[in-house]
């Protein structure tokens, strides 16, 4: 899965957590994205709550083959690192 996140712009809503999900058609067929969606959103509801950040928007891009094949305990991983890696204190400086 893919991970991107941003933060909302000044004048909208800085409390809640939007999730969006997405999958091509690289993934399968109809049967295929729709489970790739579910298996998303199930993800999405047992970490967000915890890792994500209010005033915050995710998108959760499914994936050909790992997406519908991964075991649910490496979805949860694989979430909860990318969430770690966005929102963790940047201290060098950039370049």
């Amino acid at each position: 899965m893919v991970v991107q996140a941003r933060r909302r712009p000044e004048g909208h809503p800085a409390t809640g957590t939007r999730v969006g999900f997405t999958c091509s058609k690289k993934v399968g067929n109809a049967v295929a994205r729709n489970r790739a969606r579910r298996r998303l959103r199930a993800v999405a509801r047992a970490v967000l709550p915890d890792l994500g950040h209010d005033g915050w928007d995710y998108v959760l891009i499914g994936r050909h083959g790992t997406t519908v094949a991964a075991p649910y305990e490496t979805l949860l991983g694989d979430l909860r690192y990318a969430l770690s890696k966005l929102h963790a204190d940047r201290k060098k400086p950039r370049p």
